[in-house]
């Protein structure tokens, strides 16, 4: 998939993203919590679409910076955050326009799984953060792909396409499933550590009309969907 991908739906997603179960109320969330305490520190939000996370962690002290590879995704971006918060276009797949040892923080939400290389993505996270800086991304999980489709390898790394519905607008998305191990081998190998590793329930502000009905009538606490990692630049 295309850096610029997201051009052909961004209003649309934008718009499904700021109320859904997975985005508002779940991966959001989750990835505010896992960030803390954000006051004056300097974060990258890599892969920012439309800048609603930058937008929490400005809110709570944050100094962000941002970039996506949609031109019509930083622009929502710019009109939600104004003109305090730097956003350009570029591409993670590429050599990013920031100088070394720049960020205390890097947050990743939902953007590594698009590409089939992790290797070059977060060697260059690794450079532009601090030493002991974070990285904080998230992830599709790897189990959901086997679960839905117990005939798929596992263990192989490989590409695959899901259709979507943002807004009333189709859309199609294609990620590449890697395996847990391949995961933790791509992160080592870029020279981070691991600090933690999350798999956390929805929001407990979610309204209950959107959770499935096993977690809203107390069955069940939580549900596979992205995993969460912390990893501290060595």
């Amino acid at each position: 998939m295309k850096a610029d991908h997201y051009d052909e739906f961004a209003a649309s997603y934008d718009t499904e993203n700021s109320g859904s179960l997975l985005n508002a109320w779940y991966e959001r969330p989750a990835m505010v919590r896992l960030a803390g305490d954000v006051r004056g520190r300097k974060i990258l939000d890599a892969g920012c679409g439309s800048g609603p996370l930058s937008a929490e962690l400005r809110d709570r002290g944050a100094e962000m910076t941002g970039f996506d590879g949609s031109p019509e995704m930083v622009e929502l971006a710019r009109r939600r955050l104004g003109d305090d918060v730097p956003l350009t276009v570029a591409d993670l797949a590429r050599p990013l326009p920031y100088a070394d040892d720049t960020f205390d923080d890097v947050v990743s939400s939902l953007v590594l799984h698009y590409l089939e290389d992790w290797q070059p993505p977060l060697t260059e996270l690794h450079r532009v953060l601090k030493p002991g800086g974070r990285l904080i991304l998230s992830v599709n999980h790897p189990l959901v792909r086997p679960f839905n489709f117990p005939k798929e390898d596992y263990f192989a790394v490989r590409q695959f396409s899901e259709e979507y519905d943002f807004a009333g607008q189709p859309g199609t998305l294609t990620y590449w499933h890697r395996p847990l191990h391949a995961m933790i081998d791509a992160f080592t190998a870029a020279g981070f550590g691991i600090a933690s590793i999350a798999e956390p329930p929805p929001s407990p502000d979610t309204p209950a009309e959107l959770l499935p009905p096993r977690i809203a009538n107390g069955e069940r606490t939580a549900f596979i969907c992205f995993l969460f990692v912390v990893l501290e630049a060595r």
